[in-house]
């Protein structure tokens, strides 16, 4: 009863209270004019105020977003043996936890920026009515206003809004920071700045501006250190320039201060630090390995899985923070590029200038600022690239850096704008030629496909076009080694006897009959097809190639990956284009025993946690995670690649190839002395120069040839040109070649034969003489040659004979034919003066 009676009494008072104000307000309404135009002004104020809030919070970002923000970070590489070798950056960036920033940075932080940031609730308001003022007085002037912004309102303009010089963005940025504040503790507000806040010199968060500025990690900073850190965000651009160091230190010296105010550090610690220099270090390129264009080639990969910016996905080159593990071999990198430059540099020889590395237009500006925009410099001894600047009898040469220097040796072909290359010397900087043919060079491991190195010109940094991957040449007689495979597949031997001779057949009325001849004319008599891919004969080559039928050679070239031609004899001697890359990955599929794996320059890929979101290797183990061991044999993984050749066939081919290096045209690289297999090419003009090969470990593949393809010159070959590439990469990586056999794999048997005939012998032994009668050779079951005969003898010396003789009648009708005008067919572009071999 009694509860009833005060629930009664407090709805009288309610009621009497807002009755009675009801009352007064009608009454003033009508009785005072200011009352009633006053309460409309504030009823409009009000009204507006709540539009306002409104309309700009209607559309703000969700501040839910920042519980799992993920900090844009680089994309780091990291070679075959697990050490960092580059990253992909547009910006500089480490994300750290809280309690990884040291305490005095923390403070540094608060004392320059926020110094009420653990007690406000977002919004400083004595901050906010400064900056109010200051950009009233500074309205029109044009000067911008100071900001007043807490960290937390740092955190919203940085994260979810922009920098956008407004009102409006002020007001949005004093909403968000109190939204953030009830969302996020301050630690994780703190974290989120630390690692966001932009300081200069492309460094974001303060971990990437300790490297940046100081070149130190943020945990080894000295106390001034911290304090310069803490003054970057009001003007990031600015305090890290020489010509601002006064104005750095002030405001550096006054951040200590502050920090003693502020019982962050004593008096006597802030002095020290008062009496330290700046100390900053010069800005300086990223670290990164010197293999650009195998690090761009796995920047291409990445950005085909992944995407290149945030807004493709979570794990995006620029933003995911990915970890790379590579097959980059820092060595047998290091050996490629010096071996290909050695080599093009040595073709280069006296040629003189071969023209400028590109071209500016002078009419376009300050040529030295074109220059550092077109991002081309080279890395090869002290060169450097510069821009002609001045021409006539004293040109000058700029430099990146702004300098200008007299140009030595320049021609008078030069013009201003003209890119080139140059290296000191006395008196200012002496002209340099980049070879103009260029080339590509590229290891693998034949049991993964692992690339090991890849160097697809002189420099990456004159032009990022890969001729290991991306240029499309005639390999030339590199292709042969496939079309004999293919032989051996049909029922032929390496002892199989085969015509060295004069090959012709009819393409037809409109082409006529085509004929096929060998490198440098010759040839007669019947060989093996040992000693046919040892000199490298084409007539012997294209024999094969019919008798085993041009289809089937061309479904090896397509089951090895080399590529898809016509069934035309033109490309068993290498008319169709390929690839380094592919070529290579084809001998290395040679040497595993016919199984053909994907190349590969990325082993695995782990996003910005460690987990492992993609790897080349994809075969599965079965047992491996098992909790105990079971008592069974130890898990292995499954073959690698597909079989894409009879391991046999694989196997007699490589033991034919080794034979090239030893006696044949690769005979330069005996001297090398280990076990190695190979092959060169030379194709029409010749515009190719070519080596494939290796050993059981490594496999290498080079060519030599104008981008834009012509002459090399009538004395190139692929023996003089690119083996020696092969031998310098070699010698420069010696500890690196194991020296291990060839393994024959199961179903092969080893043969002694007669090296010239084919025929099997019983009384010799093989020796490790180049030029030994007899050899081991391989055979599959069932397929050796018979024993040699007396017959056999007396043969093979009539033939001798009659070879000699062709020889002879065949020069005098070179002699005879010199004058005579040769029709070519549409099929002799691969058989013009210097052939394919």
């Amino acid at each position: 009863m009694a509860e009833q009676s005060t629930l009664d009494y407090y709805r009288y008072r309610i009621r009497r209270d807002i009755g009675g104000t009801l009352a007064w307000f009608a009454a003033n309404w009508r009785e005072r004019r200011w009352f009633r135009y006053g309460s409309i002004l504030v009823g409009l104020a009000i009204a507006g105020l709540l539009a306002a809030w409104a309309l700009l919070a209607r559309d703000l970002p969700d501040v839910e977003t920042l519980l799992e923000y993920e900090t844009p970070l680089p994309t780091v590489v990291r070679g075959g043996d697990g050490e960092i070798v580059h990253s992909y950056a547009r910006e500089r960036r480490v994300q750290l936890q809280y309690v990884d920033f040291p305490t005095q940075l923390i403070e540094a932080y608060l004392a320059a920026e926020d110094k009420t940031f653990f007690s406000h609730g977002g919004v400083d308001l004595s901050g906010t009515a400064n900056a109010v003022f200051d950009y009233a007085s500074k309205m029109g002037s044009g000067e911008r206003a100071v900001g007043g912004s807490t960290i937390t309102q740092q955190v919203a303009k940085n994260i979810l809004l922009g920098d956008e010089y407004s009102v409006t963005r002020k007001l949005k940025e004093m909403i968000l920071a109190r939204r953030i504040e009830d969302t996020l503790s301050k630690r994780e507000i703190l974290e989120l700045y630390l690692n966001e806040i932009p300081l200069g010199r492309r460094s974001f968060g303060v971990q990437a501006a300790s490297r940046a500025y100081f070149d130190k990690d943020v945990g080894d900073l000295d106390l001034h250190e911290m304090a310069f850190l803490a003054i970057l965000p009001k003007a990031p651009e600015r305090y890290g320039r020489e010509r601002f160091r006064d104005m750095a230190i002030e405001r550096r010296n006054f951040v200590l201060d502050q920090m003693v105010a502020n019982d962050f550090v004593t008096a006597a610690a802030a002095n020290a630090a008062k009496a330290q220099d700046l100390g900053l270090v010069q800005q300086r390129e990223e670290r990164s390995a010197d293999a650009g264009y195998f690090l761009e080639e796995v920047r291409r990969q990445l950005i085909d899985k992944f995407g290149e910016n945030a807004e493709d996905g979570p794990n995006s080159v620029y933003a995911g923070g990915l970890w790379v593990r590579t097959s980059l071999d820092l060595e047998l990198q290091d050996a490629a590029r010096d071996a290909l430059r050695a080599q093009l540099l040595s073709y280069q020889g006296n040629r003189g200038f071969s023209g400028p590395i590109a071209t500016l237009n002078p009419d376009n500006g300050d040529l030295i600022g074109q220059l550092r925009s077109s991002n081309l410099s080279i890395n090869y001894e002290d060169w450097r690239v510069g821009v002609v600047t001045e021409g006539g009898s004293s040109p000058k040469i700029g430099l990146t850096g702004g300098e200008t220097y007299s140009l030595l040796g320049a021609p008078g072909s030069l013009n201003i704008g003209d890119v080139v290359a140059a290296q000191q010397a006395a008196g200012g900087y002496r002209l340099r030629t980049v070879p103009e043919v260029s080339g590509a060079f590229l290891a693998q491991n034949p049991q993964t496909g692992r690339i090991l190195a890849m160097q697809g010109g002189f420099d990456s940094r004159l032009g990022s076009f890969n001729r290991a991957t991306q240029a499309l040449r005639q390999p030339g007689s590199t292709i042969k080694p496939f079309v004999y495979a293919t032989g051996l597949d049909h029922g032929l031997t390496p002892a199989s006897e085969i015509p060295d001779q004069t090959y012709c057949f009819y393409q037809g009325a409109n082409l006529g009959e085509k004929c096929f001849r060998n490198f440098g004319g010759g040839g007669g008599g019947v060989h093996t097809m040992r000693w046919g891919l040892e000199q490298s004969r084409n007539l012997m080559t294209v024999h094969i190639a019919m008798d085993a039928g041009m289809p089937n050679v061309i479904k090896t070239f397509e089951n090895m990956n080399i590529g898809s031609y016509d069934p035309y004899p033109a490309f068993a001697l290498g008319a169709g284009d390929t690839t380094v890359e592919k070529m290579v990955n084809a001998y290395s599929a040679l040497v595993n025993w016919g199984r053909l794996n994907q190349p590969s320059v990325i082993d695995y890929v782990q996003d910005r946690r460690g987990k492992v979101i993609w790897r080349s290797d994809t075969r599965d183990c079965t047992g491996c995670n098992m909790a105990e061991w079971d008592g069974q044999p130890m898990p292995r993984f499954g073959a690698k690649g597909r079989q894409a050749m009879d391991a046999r066939t694989a196997f007699q081919t490589v033991h034919m190839l080794e034979g090239v290096v030893t006696r044949g045209t690769a005979v330069r690289l005996r001297s090398l002395d280990m076990p190695l297999f190979g092959k060169t090419g030379t194709t029409t003009g010749p515009t190719n120069a070519w080596f494939v090969g290796g050993s059981p470990q490594i496999v290498a593949g080079m060519y030599v040839g104008f981008d834009q393809p012509r002459n090399l010159g009538g004395w190139v070959q692929g023996g003089n040109t690119a083996a020696p590439i092969f031998k310098r990469f070699v010698e420069a990586s010696k500890d690196r070649w194991e020296g291990d056999e060839f393994i024959a794999p199961a179903g092969v048997r080893m043969v002694r034969i007669d090296r010239r005939t084919g025929k099997r012998v019983f009384d010799g032994i093989p020796s490790d003489d180049p030029k030994a009668a007899v050899i081991w050779e391989a055979f599959k079951p069932d397929t050796e040659p018979p024993r040699s005969t007396r017959q056999d003898q007396i043969a093979a010396k009539r033939n001798e004979i009659l070879e000699m003789i062709r020889r002879g009648r065949a020069a005098e009708q070179r002699t005879v034919s010199a004058a005579t005008p040769r029709i070519e067919t549409q099929t002799d572009f691969v058989e013009e003066q210097g052939g394919i071999y």
